[in-house]
């Protein structure tokens, strides 16, 4: 059984394997980014990958990204203190050429340096691992051979359990979108002062411990024994502050312990509101804000222009009927200038004219809005121009200072 992703996606091929009751291998191998606009992000994090999961009787008994390296072996030892044991075990027997990994595993359970239950343990975690990056895979090919199982079996776990648990958290994880896009992205604080007032002592030292810039989230999830949806949830609302960044690993492991980094998209998206009628510039800030926008209001038209350009807005809503300065003014000026010719601006009135449309047009203005407006209309404007917002982070005592201790805590 073989063929592309495009064509069968990795759940229905799993599926086929249980209902057929397979035992054999199942390689998947994403396809190298094309650099395509549509490329999801967790998608561009994968390219150029391949996996291995191992099937028995319908059953999977492991599963490994086929790099062949023990970085992930080591990371799950932690947990337990026994990670520099593998410096001292030979190359064991059953170390496999598409899973060396495994058979390491086998040698640290022989020497009793693991125990069976922990050795489960880090095979469920492991599969449970590769699985989530198979499901959240769109591009590449397939291929299943029939073999005899992978031997000796510690475990096995049935594969409609684990495809509702795992697609759940795949879903799940959009939520994080676009602030945080792969569980392979390394946190790292960006403005320590900042985090260190918002934060309890205690707090803010366990995040300090873990967001190095070198230790990605799935690191952290297989250090603390939790999975990454948790762990990601516990950093989401630092990440959306600012306060904390996170970076994609471009080079794994090199040997001079050098990484290269590459910033993904994180910022809010900001919107102004010019309007010298300040019940409505305070009604803006208070819905976008609420909704997980940046919103700024600006009631003087001449202060502005100047105003303006250090906030660098994804979206501007500009009054009409202002004195000194009116709307259309200030958006011919705004297009005059190179940082603002692509940038949505929509005009706001009191009067729904067809010459005040015109003159808008004219003006360079994107959009004209009739004012007043409900919280539903204004957000789905905001949403038709710079998409939906993210829920601002809760910065009370209860989340920044129980939770993240909760889920970052070290065993």
């Amino acid at each position: 059984m073989q063929g592309n992703l495009s064509e069968i996606d990795i759940r229905s091929i799993l599926q086929l394997i249980e209902l057929g009751q397979r035992t054999g291998e199942l390689f998947v191998e994403a396809y190298s980014s094309t650099g395509s606009t549509g490329t999801q992000p967790t998608q561009r994090s994968l390219a150029g990958q391949s996996w291995y999961v191992f099937c028995f009787n319908g059953q999977i008994i492991y599963a490994t990204q086929s790099a062949g390296s023990l970085f992930r072996l080591r990371d799950y030892l932690r947990r337990y203190k026994a990670d520099t044991a593998l410096d001292k075990i030979q190359v064991p027997y059953m170390a496999s050429t598409n899973a060396p990994e495994y058979g390491y595993l086998w040698a640290l359970l022989e020497n009793h340096i693991l125990t069976p239950a922990q050795g489960r343990n880090i095979i469920h975690s492991m599969i449970h691992e590769t699985l989530f990056d198979l499901l959240s895979l769109h591009q590449g090919s397939f291929t299943f051979e029939m073999g005899p199982g992978l031997a000796p079996q510690l475990t096995s776990l049935e594969i409609s359990s684990l495809l509702t648990k795992i697609v759940k958290q795949v879903q799940q994880w959009k939520q994080f979108h676009p602030h945080i896009q792969s569980p392979n992205q390394c946190p790292v604080i960006s403005d320590p002062a900042e985090l260190r007032v918002a934060l309890p002592v205690n707090t803010f030292n366990t995040l300090r411990r873990w967001a190095d810039g070198h230790t990605s989230i799935r690191q952290m999830a297989r250090y603390l024994n939790r999975d990454v949806l948790t762990v990601a949830k516990a950093i989401y609302p630092f990440v959306q502050q600012g306060l904390v960044q996170v970076f994609y690993e471009t080079s794994v492991a090199p040997a001079n312990n050098k990484k290269e980094w590459s910033s993904p998209e994180t910022k809010v998206k900001r919107v102004v509101c010019i309007d010298d009628d300040k019940i409505i510039r305070k009604t803006v800030e208070s819905i976008l804000n609420e909704h997980g926008y940046e919103a700024t209001g600006i009631g003087n038209p001449l202060q502005a222009l100047s105003l303006v350009f250090p906030l660098k807005p994804d979206l501007i809503l500009c009054d009409i009927a202002m004195p000194e300065l009116d709307g259309y003014e200030i958006c011919a000026m705004l297009r005059n200038s190179s940082a603002f010719r692509q940038t949505p601006i929509v005009m706001l009135t009191g009067i729904d004219g067809f010459i005040d449309r015109v003159k808008a047009r004219m003006a360079g203005a994107t959009d004209f809005y009739t004012k007043p407006f409900g919280e539903s209309e204004l957000l789905m404007l905001v949403e038709k121009y710079v998409g939906p917002g993210y829920p601002r982070a809760n910065v009370s005592e209860r989340l920044l200072g129980h939770s993240l201790e909760d889920e970052l805590e070290e065993k």
